[in-house]
């Protein structure tokens, strides 16, 4: 996804506490690992020598397996242990808790290592830690002394980490060959590519550790329900926005939000359409002196990854939904085939364009094989009998245009009305770069820095899925 540039004049100066430290107290971690999407065992550390043989780590991934996708972290008890977990881009951070601890320390442990990860290896996905499984196994022994937890910081922890990452693709500023999708022609655009961030966070031993680079995320995901009928029943939206700061002893950034954004019931300050947030919830070491009056975040950042903020809206979608979806099921008569007709329709702006779309279409039990009709060649789907589904994915799809698919499954055995009428929500997944359903909006990113080297900022929109049903009856 790009980032576009941002100037960055001004000069403010000030203090902000650090975050990173968990502070563990007496809590004692007993095991944490990591399993890939699939259950196998990515990284393991035993700091009580409990046993866990393979066949408890297998029984434990088919419970977490069985967890929606959206399921929220719950403490789990399985071969007379109490686990806790969290999912980040497909893999399984779990870790041991003893039943009467708090989960939340260990909570904030978990998503401060998925952090970390990202920080010191570029990127989180199965790939990048069997490639630099040696790094996060320095890193592990660093936080946790004998399951003691010491420090999350990554400025401090950077002293220490001897292992240099693999990168799985170099970084280079000047390709920008993978932001065309995006609408990026040339390098007069100030996109930076989308592969800008997702490189490590460097100590200053490394001749990429005097990169002076920030990037803003502003990222929403939709909880969104859909009745049969085309009704709306639920809309939600969770954002954030996070930082990744690869400048050191970085200056106190100013951060600069819509002039329209308010919180509940408060007044606009602006005069323009209204960003309205039900909740919002600040990092620690963000000041808020100027937010009440100005909109504007206040923060020193360390090193790599922070959430500067997390807001929440319910209901309360000032823009358009991104897709509308109109399907129809008959059955064949005298046959025990299904016919399934989708049309799906994107009404975004001609200029927007969503990416990676995948929706989910539930069949009958017994489904055996399915025939299928797409509008256009890019398109693919395929039969999972293990989730009783259809997958139909569409690399992208532009604002305002139209796609439509017919698949015709055939299912063993007698297809009654009860079986077909009786079908789960379909569900979609998608991503839509440079937009945000709320609207809200970064004025300026400012900081000033005594050095006289350039200072680059850059920020990112995108909007993603994180439930997206529509009820078929």
């Amino acid at each position: 996804m790009p980032w576009v540039s941002l100037s960055c004049p001004a000069s403010y100066t000030g203090t902000a506490n650090e975050c990173g430290r968990v502070g563990g107290g007496g809590i004692m971690i007993s095991q944490l690992f990591i399993l890939s999407s699939k259950g196998d065992l990515l990284i393991y550390k035993d700091y009580q020598g409990a046993s866990s043989s393979s066949s408890a780590v297998d029984g434990l991934y088919l419970k977490l397996a069985s967890l929606p996708a959206d399921q929220a972290p719950v403490v789990m008890e399985h071969d007379g242990g109490h686990f806790l977990h969290t999912r980040q881009r497909g893999l399984y951070f779990v870790i041991s808790v003893r039943p009467d601890d708090s989960p939340f320390m260990y909570l904030d442990l978990l998503n401060r290592l998925a952090a970390l990860i990202r920080d010191y290896c570029g990127d989180l996905s199965e790939d990048v830690i069997r490639l630099n499984f040696a790094l996060i196994y320095e890193l592990l022994d660093e936080i946790l002394d004998y399951g003691y937890i010491q420090t999350t910081s990554t400025d401090v922890l950077k002293n220490f980490i001897q292992s240099d990452p693999v990168i799985t693709k170099p970084f280079n500023l000047l390709d920008l060959s993978s932001v065309g999708l995006f609408g990026a022609e040339t390098q007069q655009s100030k996109v930076a590519p989308s592969s800008a961030a997702s490189r490590p966070v460097l100590s200053s031993r490394h001749p990429q550790g005097d990169q002076n680079e920030i990037f803003l995320d502003v990222i929403e995901r939709m909880t969104v329900a859909i009745g049969a009928n085309g009704s709306m029943l639920k809309a939600d939206v969770q954002g954030e926005v996070r930082l990744k700061n690869f400048y050191q002893n970085c200056p106190e950034l100013r951060i600069g939000l819509s002039e329209e954004f308010c919180v509940g019931s408060s007044e606009l300050r602006g005069y323009g359409c209204a960003v309205r947030v039900d909740s919002c919830q600040f990092h620690e070491s963000v000041k808020l002196d100027e937010f009440e009056f100005s909109r504007i975040l206040k923060v020193l950042p360390p090193q790599g990854e922070l959430t500067v903020m997390q807001y929440q809206m319910s209901d309360s979608i000032s823009t358009i939904l991104p897709f509308h979806l109109f399907p129809s099921l008959e059955r064949d008569p005298g046959s025990s085939r299904l016919r399934i007709y989708l049309k799906l329709r994107c009404d975004l702006g001609p200029k927007s364009q969503v990416i990676n779309v995948r929706v989910q279409i539930p069949v009958p039990k017994g489904a055996t094989s399915v025939s299928q009709e797409l509008s256009s060649p890019d398109q693919s789907a395929e039969l999972t009998p293990n989730t009783q589904s259809i997958s139909w994915n569409i690399p992208r799809i532009r604002g305002g245009s139209q796609l439509s698919a017919l698949f015709k499954v055939d299912v063993s055995g007698c297809l009654s009305l009860p079986s077909v009428l009786d079908l789960p929500p379909l569900n979609l997944s998608f991503q839509v770069p440079s937009l945000t359903c709320s609207g809200l909006q970064i004025r300026f990113l400012r900081l000033r820095s005594e050095r006289p080297t350039p200072i680059h900022t850059w920020v990112r929109y995108l909007t993603q899925s994180d439930s997206y049903s529509v009820r078929l009856s």
